[in-house]
Parts: C-alpha cells; structure tokens; sequence
C-alpha cells in the first residue's frame, strides 16, 4: 500500500546549500516548526548569519563546511560529523546545484563534467554517506531537489542543467524503489520558477561558435530578464516542503509523493509534456509495436 505522510516529533535535518534560495528559506522553516538543522554551505561565512535567528541554538543548529563537488571520502566524512553531533539524521536534503548556462556544442563534455559532478555526483555522493546510518535505524526521509527543465529542456543553453536534473530525478525514482525495503522515504521536489537567485549566472563557453550567438544572446537575455521577477515565494515552497516531510498542515493524511511539484508553471509545462508524449505514442503506436519475434 502507499504509504502516507506520517506526523513524528522533532527530527534532524541535514541541508546541502543553505547560503541563499530554497536552503536559505528551508534551514529557517525546519528551526521554526522546533526540528534541529545541520545547515552545510561551500563558505561557513556565508551562512553565519543563521546564529542570530531566535529559534537557532547549539542544541538546535549546526554549521559545517560542505562542498558536494568534493571526493567521496570527504563528503563521508563530513556527514559522518554531522551524524554525531545528535546522534543520528533523519532527512538528507540534496538542494545544492549548479545552474549552468550553455549551449551544448560550445560547452561541450568539459561544461557536461563540471554541471554533474554538483548536480549529480554530489547527490549521489551525499545520499550514500548517510544511507549506511539509515538503514541501520530502518528509517529516513531522503529529499532531492530536481527542476521543472528536468521536463521542459528544449530552453536554450540550459541543456547541460536540464539533463543533470533529468538524471537526479530518475536517481530519485531508482533510489526509492532499492530504499523502501528499510522503510526510507524518497521523495524528489520538482520546482518551476522560484525567486531563489538562480537565474542571472553568465553563461559559460569553453568554444565559441558565432553561428549561436543569436541564441545564445536571446536565453542570456531571456534569463536576464525574468531574473528577481519570477513569481515562485520559496519561503512558501520550503513551508510546503516541511509539512510534507512532517505530516502536517497541508500534507496532513496525503499521500507521501515521489514527485513533489510545486508551482503553477511547473504543472503547466508537466501536463504539456504528456500530453505531447502521448500524442507521439498515439501517432506511432501502429508501426512500433509490431516489432517482436513472432512466436
């Protein structure tokens, strides 16, 4: 049976990329509703600033230096401190990211290795060193934070990004099918346009080809422009997030969701991608489905 979204009491959180956008907002929601946090960032500097919030105390915060582009072994490590300073983890939060801009052909495998090593390697990396102790407990929530490219690429030059959260979404899937045997719950956020900060990053070339100069300056500009003006609140979204990994409020007796979508054009642009998939499979189905041995 699906399982449902279940009301426990404080938990311990540990949350990649806390400095700005949804860690920011998420280390702050989760100290409100009296859980403890273990708020990681790349610069500790950058997320000092969490000591002065009125819910933040040793017995409730922690700040530990975390780069998710880093070996495996020092990740480990990492998280093997964070474990031991209460005991045990209860939700990983995969949110840390890359947010590359650039066109395929002029990115090439070396913009490809650098955008995954963050969005991909590092979830898995994270992931893997605290699954060892959850297992071990039979309990756990693990959350990855996807996007709404990750089903809506063709938006140029985010190729290299959409296809590192395509990947960590279908990791998401993977790794709740091989973890609900030990009664851990995976669930991947998926949202749309958040005003998070994300957006206005320049776009990186490492061969430039004039033919795409055109495209590439309309997405810069494109980008540019929606960037600070995007509709999504991610203090609502990561509220939304804590009462689904909680039990309460507006997930109380939903079903826990192995996509956790959130935002008008995220659902927009979802539906439309079915919708056109399975057009493609209506359209095609007479002369692809005839293709097995006879028997």
């Amino acid at each position: 049976m699906p399982s449902l979204v279940s009301q426990e009491p404080q938990r311990v959180w540990f949350i990649t990329g806390t400095s700005s956008g949804f860690g920011k907002e998420l280390v702050t929601s989760a100290l409100a509703r009296g859980d403890r946090v273990i708020a990681t960032a790349r610069s500790l500097e950058k997320i000092k600033h969490f000591n002065s919030l009125p819910e933040a105390s040793p017995s409730r915060l922690a700040l530990l230096r975390l780069d998710v582009a880093d070996s495996p072994e020092n990740i480990q490590r990492t998280v093997e401190r964070a474990i031991a300073i209460w005991g045990r983890i209860d939700v990983v939060v995969n949110n840390a990211g890359l947010g590359m801009k650039s066109v395929l052909e002029e990115g090439g495998s070396l913009a490809a290795m650098q955008q995954f090593q963050t969005n991909v390697f590092g979830v898995l990396n994270v992931t893997n060193a605290a699954l060892p102790h959850m297992r071990e407990r039979q309990s756990g929530t693990v959350v990855i934070v996807g996007s709404r490219t990750g089903w809506h690429a063709a938006v140029p030059p985010v190729g290299f990004y959409a296809a590192s959260k395509a990947a960590v979404h279908a990791l998401g899937e993977s790794y709740a099918s091989e973890l609900a045997q030990f009664s851990i719950r995976v669930t991947v956020v998926i949202p749309g346009s958040f005003r998070t900060g994300a957006l206005g990053q320049p776009v990186t070339v490492h061969k430039h080809i004039p033919a795409y100069d055109m495209l590439r300056e309309k997405g810069r500009a494109r980008f540019n422009s929606i960037s600070g003006y995007e509709r999504g609140d991610p203090r609502q979204a990561m509220e939304l997030l804590v009462d689904v990994v909680r039990g309460e409020g507006r997930a109380r007796g939903r079903e826990w969701p192995m996509w956790l979508f959130m935002g008008q054009d995220v659902y927009r642009d979802v539906r439309g991608k079915c919708e056109r998939v399975l057009e493609t499979l209506d359209a095609w189905e007479d002369v692809s489905t005839s293709l097995e041995f006879d028997l």
